[in-house]
């Protein structure tokens, strides 16, 4: 009961802060309606972070190799790539107009650790954090009063909000799943073995081949491959990825619908827009029993066990760019 007890005191909370609020409550239904349940949102902030980490021309995919001025400038892409996906207007005062009215954005790294400044006070302000470790994210809006903040040591004399008063933000999105940062949580033997190769080919071919019923997005491939057309590492051509490891049963679906047709109907992790996701099949015999099963060139597949013989998988079906989800 707890769990619920908590869930209902929550809400409770929300809407007492939305009817105290007009303009509070007009921001949040707007950006409730452009990204209901927050994957825009998501998206962007795992964008982000890959822009940052810049993995194509430096290999890096762990934030604590980022340099010091690189972690500070991470506020500004944030706030500016919210803009853009969002299409946000240029705020009179503060960063955004929000539904006719005046919002700051500030992100921070470390969950509670906005930087708010002075003339922010008395406007809404839209703080966002994401923690590529935890592979967790959050967005609120709160209304800044000086009452609530910390005072500020440094030069800019910025604020944060105190924690005994964190509860007075209304998030769109707390706690919730950061599209992950697949290289960073990999075991250090098995990312290794990805990385060991000097080809950019062979370091893809192995990060499928290592990593499997588990989504990748492409910030993950262009670290890997280290080269500008890194997706073209992936699709049927000799040598490429699907080609050789399709010899070795495996098939790598992405984000187009037919591809995810597949992986749904295997029982396999789905791919999302801007993933791909690897899995070894192998044709059904009956020792597989009722397990999820698909027909594809004229033969019916099951996701292979350990056990189950290595033997070549079938093409995946043609896709159009139309085909995109």
């Amino acid at each position: 009961m707890l769990p619920l007890d908590i869930s209902a005191a929550a809400n409770i909370h929300s809407q007492a802060l939305l009817e105290s609020d007009q303009e509070l409550q007009a921001v949040h239904n707007y950006l409730t309606r452009l990204d209901p349940a927050g994957q825009r949102f998501s998206t962007v902030l795992r964008d982000t972070i890959d822009q940052l980490l810049n993995g194509e021309v430096t290999g890096r995919y762990d934030w604590k190799t980022l340099f010091k001025t690189e972690k500070t400038h991470a506020g500004t892409l944030v706030e500016i790539n919210l803009q853009r996906e969002f299409r946000f207007d240029d705020g009179i005062d503060m960063d955004y107009r929000i539904a006719g009215i005046d919002v700051d954005c500030k992100y921070s790294q470390q969950f509670g650790s906005w930087m708010i400044p002075p003339e922010a006070v008395g406007h809404l302000c839209l703080l966002v954090w994401a923690d590529d470790y935890t592979s967790r994210w959050s967005a609120g809006l709160l209304r800044i009063e000086e009452q609530w903040l910390n005072r500020g040591t440094n030069r800019d004399m910025k604020l944060t909000v105190k924690a005994e008063h964190r509860n007075k933000i209304l998030w769109l999105s707390h706690q919730e799943a950061l599209p992950e940062n697949v290289l960073l949580h990999l075991p250090a033997a098995t990312r290794d073995a990805i990385l060991s190769s000097s080809s950019g080919q062979k370091r893809v071919n192995e990060l499928f081949r290592q990593v499997q019923n588990r989504r990748i997005g492409r910030g993950v491939v262009r670290t890997v491959a280290q080269q500008s057309d890194y997706m073209a590492r992936v699709r049927e051509a000799q040598g490429r990825a699907r080609t050789v490891l399709r010899e070795e049963g495996v098939l790598i679906p992405g984000h187009y619908s037919s591809h995810q047709h597949v992986a749904r109907a295997l029982g396999a992790q789905v791919p999302r827009p801007g993933e791909l996701v690897s899995f070894r099949v192998a044709q059904a015999r009956p020792y597989h029993g009722d397990r999820p099963r698909i027909d594809l060139d004229g033969r019916t597949w099951v996701l292979a066990d350990d056990d189950d013989p290595v033997e070549t998988a079938p093409f995946l079906p043609k896709h159009t760019e139309n085909d995109r989800t």
